[in-house]
């Protein structure tokens, strides 16, 4: 009898055999984060450097450069007329697009509009992966459907003719690079055991913002041409699909909800292998809703079926809710921020290399404190000190305080940020786990898309809405359960009669405690 025949034999089929779930299996015997599980890691998440290029690079490539008048000044005409006016860019014309298309004075809005237009088809592109990778595509697949695409879409826009052929590219690039993460995120921690699971999933952040310092580092270096840089950039993507993905396995339990047993022992037995640990005979997997399997029904992997239920549909409301507020006073903080009086170049690389404290704080507190009290404590930090921010008036002194509320609440809230990934994907079962958190995704990237709104307000009003909205979102983190401990589910039946379990527990405890 095959390993798929006797998984849909369902329970005491297999005589003497023990059946046990992935997180047990991992626990048990194969180790739940050892060699297989560090390598494996390692070359997924990676990925994240990917998709921090390819977001990021519109910083550098769309810069406004330094304008000079060569005949001295006072001798050249309107700044806005550009060459016709006597005026020449520093680096030349081709160090940006904004110095090779005039994109300056009343064409400066096409900047932003590309940015907005990136994130809004990002937000696209995480609806439709999420759902490619939780049904046909499978984790692998998706991941590397998208860093393809990165690689020749990125290509592809260092050879755009004009603006508009500019737009349609990135707006092409941000349909597949903004699921980058969520793949990613997805296929790194799914093989990891119950124990490490929270630790190595916030850990995923180091990459992004490691991605983002790198990058800055080869701006620097590739200041004259915006096309050359777009070109170095996209290249670690197709060095990536060909050199990298080869070595990735699949995720054992999108195996094994597809119905694919023989596929996921086969990786279990790998990772123990690997971990110089091996599995005893006559142990067989079993799906968490093997109750049910006898009516040989398999479970669709649609985000509809995260609204039919109950108990997921609040869960998934609450996280797009949360992921909004999050990320409009994430990205509006970064773009708030007091300027360091630095280039550019090293103001990025100190941005993103000053979060990294956040990400490290959260994994030391994450498995003592757990998902949801750090969840509202750091958003709830941020809010509090945006909020003062907003109170303070006056300079000098006075407004460097205020710089340093700031600065805590953005360490407040990219703790958050990257915590939330963690947290949503141990809200989900393994069947539409890839679906919500593109839901999530979404909400992230249109909160990308409205910050820079808030941001227009002014100096101190936009720290008064960051403030209102953070604190609103830790009052929100209220109402969605704890993770910690309790196991990733693979099926939405199995989910539900789990959360049953605990909660029957519960009272039975609270009972007992009574007599």
């Amino acid at each position: 009898m095959s390993t798929t025949e006797v998984l849909l034999a369902g329970p005491g089929s297999v005589g003497g055999g023990e059946r046990l779930s992935i997180d047990d299996a991992l626990a048990l015997h194969a180790g739940e984060f050892g060699r297989w599980q560090l390598r494996h890691f390692l070359l997924v998440t990676a990925a994240w450097i990917l998709e921090a290029m390819h977001t990021m690079v519109m910083v550098f490539a769309d810069r406004e450069p330094a304008m000079s008048c060569p005949a001295g000044d006072g001798r050249c005409g309107d700044r806005c007329a550009g060459a016709a006016a006597g005026w020449e860019w520093d680096q030349g014309s081709g160090s940006s697009t904004v110095a090779e298309w005039g994109l300056v004075c009343g064409e400066s809005y096409k900047v932003g509009l590309v940015h907005a237009l990136y994130f809004a088809s990002a937000m696209i592109g995480a609806g439709i992966f999420g759902h490619l990778s939780d049904s046909s595509l499978g984790r692998k697949g998706s991941l590397l459907a998208v860093c393809s695409l990165n690689a020749i879409f990125g290509l592809l826009t260092a050879l755009s003719p004009n603006y508009w052929a500019y737009v349609a590219l990135r707006i092409l690039t941000g349909f597949s690079a903004g699921s980058i993460c969520l793949c990613s995120f997805i296929l790194a921690t799914e093989p990891v055991g119950p124990s490490y699971r929270g630790v190595v999933g916030m850990s995923t952040c180091y990459f992004f913002s490691g991605g983002i310092a790198i990058l800055a580092g080869i701006a620097a270096m590739f200041q004259s041409s915006w096309r050359l840089l777009y070109v170095v950039t996209s290249m670690p993507s197709l060095v990536f699909v060909l050199t990298i993905m080869p070595f990735v396995s699949e995720s054992p339990r999108w195996y094994l909800v597809r119905r694919r047993a023989e596929d996921a022992m086969r990786i279990i037995r790998d990772i123990a292998s690997t971990n110089r640990k091996s599995i005893p005979d006559g142990i067989t997997l079993k799906i968490d809703d093997e109750d049910d399997i006898n009516k040989n029904i398999e479970e669709s992997s649609s985000i509809l079926d995260v609204f039919r239920s109950r108990t997921t549909r609040g869960r998934l409301v609450l996280s797009v809710l949360i992921s909004f507020l999050c990320s409009v006073v994430y990205y509006g903080l970064s773009l708030n921020v007091v300027n360091l009086k630095i280039n550019l170049y090293i103001s990025v690389a100190v941005n993103s290399l000053a979060e990294m404290p956040a990400f490290l704080l959260t994994t030391v507190l994450l498995q003592h404190l757990g998902r949801k009290p750090l969840a509202i404590g750091s958003m709830l930090l941020s809010g509090v000190f945006c909020t003062s921010a907003s109170l303070i008036t006056g300079v000098g002194a006075m407004r460097a305080l205020r710089m340093a509320c700031g600065v805590v609440g953005i360490f407040g809230m990219a703790a958050t940020y990257n915590l939330l990934v963690v947290y949503t994907a141990e809200l989900f079962p393994t069947t539409v786990r890839t679906a919500a958190m593109g839901c999530t995704l979404q909400a992230s990237k249109m909160g990308a898309i409205l910050a820079p709104m808030v941001v227009l307000l002014g100096e101190r009003m936009p720290f008064a809405v960051f403030g209102m909205l953070g604190i609103i979102g830790g009052l929100l983190v209220f109402c969605l359960p704890e993770t910690m401990h309790k196991p990733l589910y693979d099926t939405m039946f199995g989910l539900e009669k789990g959360e049953g379990e605990f909660v029957n527990k519960g009272e039975i405890t609270r009972g007992n405690s009574e007599i």
